[in-house]
């Protein structure tokens, strides 16, 4: 009775012995006398020819990384394979982890060129058919002026740099200014077949294009074109230049240099425990972290900027989506033809003036062999039946063949792009991507600890600390800037990459540049100035704000008194503390669109035209 009492003492110490030593004997694994497992993973993993690897654990090896003063499964070629791994890997797994904002930035930037386009496009036709309808005589000349203006604002949406909304309406009226004039101011004078002429006719058009400014032929209205476009389209233009810097920055962020130092560290934490036979124990939390945040020092740096750049994404998402206003852009292109037609008339309107200022800058015009089409004389005679009659009946108006697309503009068209179903509509798309790309406001902050994640799928009582088993870290974890890493236990990062740093600057330099041209924030001072109070945050208007403060293009001529809505200066939006503010909680940017009961309209102005030309006849 005794001894079987003693027996079954032994045997339970036998198996606490057992599985106390069970761990022991995982860690001792290389030293049993295999590298079996090793071999295996390491085919498994394809990371080199797998004759390197040895059949069983030697000693006396010389390595670099995984030293080890008892047997080894590794060698010093081993270990230069390790090296070419980790590097790869940890590219594949950026790559992985940026795929689908890669994705989203990409597709978005390309759904919004397309209704852009589509945009542009109908409303390009339709201000043709201003001068198919009411200006014959202008339509074969005019056709190629409008198709250049709209290729302009086409440009000027896809974000290009040298494209100027200024100089597209101004250069559209200099060439306008000479066809007006020849064959609706004066009609008898222009459109000259003779030879002997052509020469005389493009100098007089060349003055005429020159002496445009001064002359003033089309009042107010090319100003007012520019400012309705510069606040519509800037939120757009805006979104477009974003959009393709964010994908740049997306496409840095994967293209990273990994550094010595970075690759010593990856393979200590991933590969160092192969060598003592462990191919599955995980490396512990805080190891994992202190070598992802040193090796993405570069693309931590970059959170605090592309962070103010996704807020921004949002705030101009936002604007394009808000239902009050989500009809901005379209409005404003529809507009064109409006602002066109108004110019026309006021140079009709004004038509004595400008042609004695014309004669005596350019001197008369020859007149020459006139040739006027069938569509363009019937218009004329029409219009001058009604200037005749309009002395007996001043209250009848003459019919305008304009009209009726006068007020389906107004209306709002119903817009279809060139290409179909397969434009989106723009509220719509900016709402989905307003909310889509919200999530990745802190996404290259986050980055290191995501990747950490990955590794860490199981969770186990044992981790791998770079030398040994043990149950927990017991290394100091650092943070993710630059200057923590001075304290990185696992290496030393003295410099960022160059080109992340490039990246940072231009990041930063352009979402300042759009808030100021935008006109939600102010310019930076100089060095020593205070800044306090140059930005508003709270999405009221600026009363305070001058043109130095980068504000020329919040309307001061439009007619339009609301001011866009602001946020915060680019410095205070990169702090990693701040959270995006939902960008509907400020008024965005309105369009200064100038509506029929704003200017004269068609038929108040021509019944001032019949009334100028009957008193002008009445002596014949």
């Amino acid at each position: 009775m005794f001894r079987e009492a003693i027996q079954n003492v032994r045997f339970f110490w036998f198996i606490l012995f057992s599985f106390a030593c069970l761990p022991e004997a995982g860690c001792r694994s290389a030293d049993a006398g295999s590298c079996h497992e090793v071999k295996i993973a390491y085919m498994m993993r394809q990371i080199g020819p797998v004759e390197l690897v040895p059949e069983r654990p030697a000693t006396g090896e010389h390595l670099r990384v995984c030293a080890h003063t008892g047997p080894s499964c590794c060698t010093s070629k081993m270990e230069d394979s390790y090296m070419a791994a980790v590097r790869s890997e940890m590219k594949h797994k950026m790559r992985s982890y940026s795929f689908e904002l890669k994705y989203l930035i990409e597709g978005h930037r390309k759904a919004y060129q397309e209704t852009f386009e589509s945009l542009v496009t109908f409303t390009s036709n339709l201000t043709c058919t201003l001068f198919d309808s009411a200006y014959s005589a202008l339509a074969s000349d005019c056709r190629p002026l409008v198709f250049q203006l709209f290729n302009a604002i086409r440009r000027h949406l896809s974000g290009d740099v040298n494209s100027s909304l200024n100089n597209a309406v101004r250069r559209f009226y200099n060439d306008l200014f000479p066809l007006v004039y020849r064959r609706l101011l004066n009609p008898g004078i222009g459109h000259t077949s003779a030879i002997s002429h052509l020469s005389f006719s493009t100098n007089h058009d060349d003055c005429l294009r020159m002496t445009q400014q001064d002359v003033n032929p089309f009042g107010p209205h090319p100003r007012l074109l520019i400012n309705s476009l510069s606040h519509a389209l800037g939120p757009g233009r805006a979104l477009s230049r974003l959009l393709r810097v964010a994908g740049e920055v997306v496409n840095s962020t994967e293209k990273v240099t990994i550094s010595r130092e970075c690759g010593r560290g990856l393979v200590k934490m991933q590969y160092c425990s192969h060598c003592r036979g462990l191919t599955l124990i995980p490396p512990c939390t805080g190891l994992c972290n202190n070598v992802m945040r040193g090796c993405l020092v570069g693309v931590s740096e970059l959170g605090a900027s592309w962070g103010s750049l996704v807020v921004l994404l949002q705030r101009l998402a936002g604007t394009l989506a808000t239902s009050s206003n989500h009809n901005s852009m379209e409005l404003a292109l529809l507009a064109i033809r409006n602002h066109v037609n108004d110019a026309i008339l006021h140079a009709q309107l004004h038509g004595p003036r400008i042609t004695a200022t014309v004669e005596k800058v350019c001197g008369p015009q020859a007149p020459g062999a006139l040739i006027m089409d069938t569509r363009s004389s019937q218009l004329h005679a029409a219009t001058w039946a009604t200037l005749l009659t309009s002395k007996k009946s001043a209250v009848t108006l003459p019919p305008s063949p304009h009209r009726f697309l006068q007020l389906q503009t107004q209306k709002s068209f119903p817009l279809k792009g060139s290409r179909g179903e397969k434009s989106r509509n723009l509220k719509k798309l900016s709402r989905e991507f307003e909310i889509s790309i919200q999530r990745y406001q802190w996404f290259l902050s986050e980055l290191p600890e995501l990747l950490c994640e990955s590794e860490m799928e199981v969770e186990q009582h044992t981790c791998w600390s770079g030398e040994d088993v043990v149950e927990s870290y017991a290394g100091r974890v650092v943070g993710s800037t630059l200057k923590a890493q001075k304290e990185n236990p696992e290496m030393s990062i003295r410099h960022i990459d160059p080109v992340l740093k490039e990246v940072k600057q231009k990041l930063e330099q352009l979402t300042q540049e759009l808030l100021v041209d935008l006109g939600w924030a102010s310019k930076k001072r100089e060095k020593g100035e205070e800044a306090d109070g140059d930005t508003q945050t709270d999405g009221s208007s600026g009363d305070d704000c001058d043109d130095e403060d980068g504000c020329e293009a919040s309307g001061e001529e439009s007619g339009d008194d609301s001011s866009s809505g602001r946020i915060p200066e680019t410095k205070e939006l990169a702090s990693p503390s701040l959270r995006p503010v939902s960008p509907v909680q400020h008024s965005p940017p309105k369009v200064a669109v100038q509506s029929s009961a704003q200017r004269p309209t068609f038929e108040l102005l021509t019944v001032v035209i019949s009334l100028l030309l009957t008193c002008s006849l009445e002596p014949l």
